[in-house]
């Protein structure tokens, strides 16, 4: 039998393996089902990520690789 992970091990593990299975996107929507908030992730995430066009971002990824 495997060992019982603690509270924040498990989120960490259970949401890694949501999105690995469905995406990033359709991970936080499938959370949201069971977790309402007062949270608008559209707002968040346009706050929070860089304005970046898609040649910038292609460009990007690129140097990173």
């Amino acid at each position: 039998m495997k060992k019982l992970l603690e509270p924040a091990e498990l989120r960490s593990r259970g949401f890694e393996a949501l999105v690995k299975s469905l995406g990033w996107v359709n991970a936080v929507r499938f959370i949201q089902q069971f977790e309402r908030s007062g949270h608008n992730y559209t707002a968040e995430r346009d706050a929070l990520l860089p304005n970046w066009s898609a040649d910038e971002l292609a460009k990007r990824i690129a140097d990173v690789r």
